[in-house]
């Protein structure tokens, strides 16, 4: 019989052990591939030597203004070079990124920087009129860097200008690595459509693992061309700034996500990755048609956000992209599961192929656990693609909890697992499906409708931009399927037509019973929001 190993007298040394940090995927690249391209951005062109030298001298420069550990600096920009340098000389200082969502109003970011207690803040001039506005709310006095851009022209603001402040040589400063891998790097705030968002704090072990986890779930090769569609202030990007430099890729920063931009740099920046929610699919799918000439097929994109309706992966499938479907909230860093694709899967048809891939898939190689559990007894659903559970996700991908909200905390942690609120089913081959936020599935007449199943149908109309369904009170069946509709330029349709094409296509008890032709209204992140389409809908 062997013993067991006694390793009482093993300990942690600098040569065994160092915590992990996305701090360390820099320092690599900077040293094996010091020359290649880090960042393209209209005439700026910068080699990872340049790049790891302007994030250490912000991380300095923070220092100098006494940023230092557990700090939080906050950062209001699009997707440019500054961004994605904050991205580590924030951290390298000691302190946490607090990324803000550039579409939010005053009061919500002011918000955001009261309960944050943030330290000092980076504006581009862009947003320099909305902090203005910003700075009378907060009670204390900010610090605030202002970044230029040639690309926009506004007042200076705050104490110092952006090149100015990181001018200065490091001298002897020293990045910092955390203490422990588990302390904060970055803070992210929820949307906070029914009430004040929750600040979602992100540690270095997380942040590192789904760095890495992205190259695998993509399968990625070194050296990708990744387009900035994705804003850097959602999830931190979904850990691409760390990911892309991990690769020694190049990011090619996009200040505006438009159509004709995204399609110029995928022919001028021969781009060959980039991220993006349903909605830039579907922006891209129905762009002009010459704007879409030049494009070399087998572009990679990675989507996630609303379950993507499969006509969209379909239409983006035949122009030539590689879709691939992931899913995430923010209190996993982004995206923790994949639509893993096989093989076997590649004859079937476009149709069938976009209805596999528009499932969520399986977990992340780097997160511990998926599942699909009854919330109340926290029993595994039965994997028959018909029962419906909600979806639970556990690992070292997963937030530390949310900022001075322990209850809330507590909450999500139920039982051992991170609660997403998603309502989904488990295919026999292991695959999840979501069916729809737990708040957003309509039972009408005892029956249980998934409104994702109905968006699906109307997307694959051809006279149908836009579609999105919400519950209608109905005094027979309780509710009923009410869909709201923005139809493409130039289109026509009636109510009639559309209700009698989802009755061809679907259960007639699934078919809306109303249809409104109209604008849909957005989250500040692109998202539909339902519950103002719900309001609408009940005032019918």
């Amino acid at each position: 019989m062997c013993a067991a190993i006694a390793d009482h007298d093993l300990v942690r040394t600098p040569a065994n052990f160092v915590q992990l940090t996305p701090l360390s995927l820099l320092r690599r690249t900077v040293d094996v591939h010091p020359t290649r391209t880090a960042v393209r951005y209209g005439d700026i062109t910068r080699t990872y030597a340049e790049f790891g030298d302007r994030c250490v001298r912000l991380a300095a420069a923070l220092a100098r203004a006494g940023i230092g550990r557990g700090d939080v600096v906050s950062i209001l920009a699009p997707n440019t070079p500054a961004h994605l340098e904050a991205h580590f000389g924030v951290p390298m200082a000691g302190a946490v990124l607090h990324s803000i969502n550039i579409r939010l109003d005053a009061a919500a970011i002011a918000f955001q920087l009261q309960h944050g207690n943030s330290k000092l803040l980076l504006v581009d001039e862009e947003f320099a009129p909305l902090v203005r506005k910003v700075l009378p709310l907060l009670d204390r006095r900010l610090p605030v860097v202002h970044i230029p851009d040639p690309a926009v022209a506004a007042d200076p603001i705050g104490m110092a200008e952006y090149e100015a402040f990181i001018a200065p040589p490091a001298g002897d400063f020293q990045p910092l690595d955390p203490l422990d891998e588990w302390d904060a790097i970055a803070l992210n705030y929820t949307s906070g459509t029914t009430g004040n968002p929750k600040g979602v704090v992100y540690h270095h072990r997380g942040a590192y693992l789904n760095a890495v986890g992205n190259t695998v779930a993509w399968s990625m090769g070194g050296h990708p061309v990744y387009l900035w569609t994705l804003p850097m202030f959602h999830c931190n990007g979904w850990c691409f700034p760390w990911t892309i430099t991990a690769l020694a890729g190049t990011h090619v920063c996009l200040r505006r996500v438009e159509a004709k931009a995204i399609y110029a740099a995928l022919v001028e920046d021969k781009v060959s990755h980039f991220c993006g929610a349903p909605i830039v699919l579907n922006l891209l799918a129905n762009a002009p048609a010459e704007m879409k000439q030049g494009v070399a097929p087998g572009v990679k994109v990675m989507t996630a956000g609303a379950a993507p309706p499969a006509p969209v992966i379909a239409a983006m499938e035949a122009l030539g992209f590689n879709v691939t479907h992931v899913y995430g909230l923010t209190e996993v860093y982004g995206p923790c599961v994949v639509c893993d694709w096989k093989g076997e899967w590649d004859g079937l048809p476009l149709e069938e192929r976009a209805r596999l891939k528009a499932r969520q898939g399986v977990r992340y190689h780097l997160q511990e656990g998926l599942a699909v559990l009854d919330p109340e007894t926290m029993a595994p659903v039965p994997a028959d693609g018909a029962s419906i559970g909600e979806v639970m996700i556990r690992g070292n991908i997963t937030m530390k909890g949310y900022l001075k909200n322990p209850a809330a905390t507590e909450e999500a942690f139920q039982g051992g697992w991170f609660h997403s609120g998603d309502l989904a089913v488990r295919h026999p081959d292991g695959y999840i499906e979501l069916k729809d936020r737990s708040k957003d599935i309509i039972i009408s007449g005892g029956e249980n409708i998934s409104t994702i199943e109905v968006e699906s149908v109307l997307y694959s109309h051809p006279a149908v931009l836009e579609a999105a369904v919400v519950a209608r009170p109905d005094p027979k069946w309780g509710e009923t399927p009410c869909a709201f509709v923005t139809l493409k330029p130039g289109a026509t349709l009636t109510e009639e037509e559309l209700i009698a094409f989802c009755r061809q296509n679907l259960a007639h008890f699934k078919a809306p019973r109303t249809v409104v032709f109209s604008e849909l209204p957005k989250t500040s992140t692109g998202k539909i929001q339902k519950f103002v389409l719900r309001d609408r809908a009940k005032a019918l």
